[in-house]
């Protein structure tokens, strides 16, 4: 029996984890979907980027196993890879579903053409609005599923991206999963490319959008077990 720690990315709370986590459980695996504070229900609770990766630290602590996987969404791979080296041998395995991953340092924002965020964040109170049905066009959803995520949706808080990422060794160094999505982009990131030569890192892609725990939940389960069986001898 594997405990996955599932963290939802930008916007979104442990809900939308249900479909995946179910399918984990009905496979005989422990899921555990967490919420990252001043999202969802814990909306308007203050965070910065450090904030989140106690949140996931805390949730294993809270749990008291071992032999723990986590698994990042799109922005949360920041916190997540940060927690993971936390974790010391309590740790499995570090799971990326097409997400962001730290580098000391460095941003969620870092690298890329963000200036539209950090503007929408400094218009909006310090929080970065949640995006429109326009931006989840081609990405293998449902006009339904489309709208029952935007329904659901918050405002994510500012200082998560704009805050740099504090590592004391490397992402690199943690036995890693990365889900390509590819819809979203038919290659991970050059720096994710990098690290994907190590012998401690694998590449998986899926043949979806970037919200495959909404597109595709029974793959992207199958998926995250394979990922621990390979490892494990199983």
């Amino acid at each position: 029996m594997t405990h996955f720690v599932l963290v939802p990315g930008a916007f979104l709370g442990a809900w939308a984890w249900d479909e995946v986590a179910a399918r984990l459980r009905a496979a005989g695996d422990e899921a555990h979907p967490l919420t990252l504070s001043g999202l969802a229900e814990k909306a308007g609770v203050p965070a910065g980027q450090q904030t989140h990766v106690r949140d996931v630290v805390a949730e294993v602590e809270r749990l008291g196993v071992r032999d723990v996987v986590l698994v990042g969404h799109s922005y949360s791979g920041i916190p997540v890879g940060q927690a993971a080296e936390r974790l010391g041998d309590r740790l499995a395995r570090v799971v990326y579903v097409d997400a962001s991953v730290p580098f000391t340092g460095e941003s969620f924002l870092s690298g890329w053409d963000s200036d539209h965020v950090r503007a929408a964040i400094e218009a909006n109170a310090g929080v970065w609005p949640p995006l429109g049905a326009d931006d989840c066009v081609g990405q293998d959803l449902t006009d339904e599923q489309i709208a029952g995520v935007l329904a659901r949706a918050t405002a994510h808080p500012g200082a998560t991206l704009t805050e740099p990422a504090e590592l004391e060794g490397s992402a690199g160094d943690l036995p890693s999963t990365y889900i390509k999505c590819l819809l979203d982009g038919d290659a991970p990131p050059p720096a994710v490319a990098e690290l994907l030569k190590g012998d401690t890192w694998e590449l998986v892609e899926m043949d979806t959008g970037h919200w495959p725990m909404f597109s595709r939940p029974a793959e992207l389960a199958r998926i995250l077990r394979a990922s621990v069986a390979a490892h494990q001898g199983v």
